[in-house]
């Protein structure tokens, strides 16, 4: 036998005792959970919890370990947890107890949507809205994102159609910020695939060229596109086809704008080059959110948005929660808390559905630990990047 060999039968040894105790600790613990159901007594005690852990961390002489133990203990006790809400019945604090009235009081959606989008007819946003809808469905837009969450909650529309995330340039901090400000639900979502393209009025050449306009976002999507034409001046405005449509009415041959096929089309422009963003597989998630939450068919993704308490480990606890439920963890943003220096504001999405079993524990257990937690939504994961006219689709 090789040295390997009787390491790992050590190894093999070791971990047969680690899990007989484990498995005596779990039958200590689903008592201590009877206690607790039978004493009206909640499941978390995160005093409790923290005297252990501090305690566990001090026995370790090695320091490079404590972080280490510390984890180990957290995942165990996260077990634990998980054993003992199938036992204890609690009724849950404010933020769990308007998570249940939410869901409640979930609709059914809309037979005759009133639709908004930001931008110019022929945005990405506009495409995406029709992807997601159907074609024939009536959309308006507006001119700012927040002027959709405001006419959501004055009743003058039902769905708001926004981008949340490129493949290319990231999360649109933006929206995430007007999520957190606002009480809107996401309610689905759609993936774009975004294929830019540099448009100007009919007899422009490259040549000819002096200005390129378009949303920031495109913008830095042909960033290289852009920096082959040095003498070029990049101007930014408000979408993608608000740019197609202000070059349509300036009638100025040395200036082009970055957008879609579709916009292009729309306002008569030719196109001068094609696909011209520096990312091959560019895609553009579009969330799609309502003044009240709800929940269509096949829903399999939840997002939600928490703030941890302002101390070391706050965030790995939160995350030992999804693990020890089994729970995919997709995506993970994190925004400053205004006014509240050093401090911040978490959106997560990930795989589940809130009517499966065990997902209420869950619920109660992440309301529980961190200081405010909301849900935003639970729905159908987009299955990939999709075009109306079958052209390539995109961002705003």
């Amino acid at each position: 036998m090789s040295e390997l060999d009787t390491l790992r039968s050590e190894i093999d040894e070791i971990d047969t005792q680690l899990t007989a105790l484990f498995l005596r600790r779990m039958d200590v613990t689903a008592r201590v959970g009877a206690y607790k159901q039978e004493n009206g007594l909640p499941v978390l005690d995160e005093a409790r919890e923290q005297e252990v852990l501090a305690r566990k961390s001090a026995a370790v002489s090695d320091p490079a370990r404590r972080a280490d133990v510390t984890a180990l203990y957290e995942t165990i006790m996260g077990l634990s947890r998980r054993q003992q809400r199938n036992l204890v019945n609690e009724a849950g604090n404010e933020g769990y107890r308007q998570i249940r009235e939410a869901i409640s009081h979930s609709r059914a959606p809309l037979t005759a949507p009133r639709v908004l989008y930001q931008g110019e007819p022929g945005a990405y946003a506009d495409e995406a809205a029709a992807l997601f809808f159907g074609e024939d469905v009536p959309r308006a837009h507006v001119e700012t994102w927040e002027d959709i969450f405001l006419a959501l909650r004055e009743g003058r529309a039902d769905y708001g159609v926004l981008p949340i995330e490129n493949s290319s340039t990231g999360s649109i901090s933006q929206v995430y910020d007007l999520l957190a400000q606002y009480g809107a639900y996401i309610v689905g979502e759609q993936t774009v695939r975004v294929e830019h393209c540099l448009v100007a009025l009919p007899g422009a050449c490259l040549d000819g060229i002096r200005e390129v306009c378009s949303h920031e976002q495109g913008l830095r999507q042909c960033a290289e596109f852009l920096k082959a034409h040095p003498d070029w001046r990049a101007v930014p405005r408000l979408n993608t086809a608000e740019s197609a449509k202000y070059v349509a009415e300036r009638g100025d041959l040395t200036l082009a704008a970055i957008c879609s096929r579709r916009a292009a089309r729309l306002y008569g422009l030719d196109i001068l080059a094609e696909r011209i963003h520096f990312n091959a597989q560019n895609d553009t998630r579009f969330v799609v959110v309502s003044p009240v939450m709800e929940r269509r068919a096949g829903c399999d993704k939840v997002s939600a948005l928490f703030v941890l308490p302002h101390r070391s480990g706050s965030l790995h606890e939160i995350m030992t929660i999804f693990a020890v439920n089994g729970l995919n963890m997709m995506k993970l943003e994190s925004r400053p808390i205004v006014g509240r220096s050093w401090e911040y504001l978490f959106f997560v999405d990930f795989t589940g559905d809130l009517a499966a079993p065990g997902m209420d524990g869950v619920l109660l257990e992440l309301s529980q630990t961190a200081e405010g937690f909301r849900v935003l939504g639970n729905y159908k994961e987009a299955c990939g990047a999709a075009c109306s006219d079958g052209q390539g689709g995109g961002l705003k």
